[in-house]
């Protein structure tokens, strides 16, 4: 784009307010009454009377971690917003006029996976019970799965993905850019830096001297806080800004409340490796590991197989080791008979929002 402002048509943001009730009484305390913003394409008023006039497929932008719908819609210097994008690449010919939902899925957590969790909230439910109904209410739709479709990136790429697999009746379509996967390379490795974050909230301070291990561990070993996890968090929430640790170390605790919600534990999830030793707790990890995208794809083969496209792509230089997991999870369809188009691209996990350029005509030949 540069720094040009662009000549042709933009389409319209409208932003709705939204009373949820699948996220009413969360157990994070979040607001249940939320906005939501869409864009309507070029041409979406024209001839429209009294809810006549062309109808238009839907796309769902499923923002990465730490981020809401509506930061995709907010002005950019010398890059595009998604209608921005959206709109040029409507008026270029490379993709058909579709409308474009951006829900603000945001937690006290930092973001969730776009999953149901008794921990974070029931965020699937949220979006294919309760945004698409609402959008198709208000906006002319083609309100069926073949017209409908959902992309995102990190945490919006593997919800994407997973939306592919176990919401398939929702989805005709999906994209993924640098979606989580293969956790064993993209969550393993920083659990040590998560650990010393949280060693700083630990119920005592360790003094010189001898270390009664066995004793410090007590209750960690089974992956249960031992109150500093609910002391960082109590911190970190009062904070107007986070270091890079901080971030890190919330983002690792919510994806432990969204792969293994125990209501019974404190906080209300468990921990994959054990406070004091950093060993991995076996019986912990195997619950990450049963949301790991590559391992579904057996388990939910009838369901991809039955998306109209499949589109993935990640940098291989992806600085979270996802191009691994990308590339797994393309074998393991390939494997499965599940048509999809995997690509790679020469760059890492940040700042590759002009992938859409490829993914978003993709979606929109998949479902127009």
């Amino acid at each position: 784009m540069g720094l040009k402002r662009p000549k042709w048509p933009s389409g319209t943001v409208v932003t709705l307010s939204h009373d949820s009730k699948v996220l009413r009484g969360n157990p994070l305390g979040d607001p249940s009454t939320r906005p939501l913003a869409v864009w309507l394409p070029p041409g979406y008023d024209e001839g429209a009377t009294r809810g006549r006039g062309k109808r238009y497929p839907i796309i769902v932008d499923m923002v990465g971690f730490m981020g809401s719908g509506l930061s995709h819609i907010a002005w950019k210097n010398v890059s595009e917003n998604v209608p921005e994008r959206a709109a040029r690449l409507v008026h270029e010919g490379k993709m058909a006029p579709a409308i474009l939902v951006f829900p603000d899925c945001f937690t006290a957590l930092g973001g969730n996976q776009y999953v149901n969790s008794s921990a974070v909230g029931n965020y699937a439910d949220y979006l294919t019970k309760e945004i698409i109904p609402f959008v198709d209410r208000e906006f002319r739709t083609k309100a069926s799965r073949e017209h409908r479709a959902c992309f995102g990136k990190s945490s919006g790429g593997y919800g994407a993905i997973l939306h592919g697999m176990k919401y398939a009746s929702t989805w005709g379509a999906i994209a993924d850019h640098s979606g989580d996967a293969y956790f064993d390379f993209v969550y393993w490795h920083d659990w040590p830096n998560t650990l010393n974050e949280l060693a700083k909230y630990r119920p005592k301070k360790i003094a010189a001297g001898k270390f009664d291990v066995r004793k410090a561990e007590k209750g960690a070993e089974r992956g249960r806080d031992d109150g500093r996890v609910k002391r960082f968090l109590a911190a970190v929430w009062k904070k107007e800004k986070m270091t890079m640790a901080e971030g890190h170390t919330i983002m690792n605790l919510c994806m432990a409340a969204t792969y293994d919600p125990d209501p019974r534990a404190p906080n209300g999830f468990r921990l994959p490796f054990n406070l004091e030793t950093g060993e991995v707790i076996p019986e912990r990890w195997r619950e990450w590991k049963k949301h790991d995208p590559v391992n579904l794809v057996e388990k939910y083969r009838k369901n991809l197989k039955s998306l109209r496209g499949i589109y993935i792509d990640c940098g291989s230089r992806d600085q979270y080791h996802i191009h691994y997991g990308a590339r797994i999870l393309s074998k393991n369809l390939s494997k499965a008979g599940i048509a999809h188009t995997y690509e790679e691209f020469d760059d890492t996990h940040s700042d590759i929002d002009y992938r859409y350029d490829v993914s978003l005509p993709f979606l929109s030949r998949a479902i127009r």
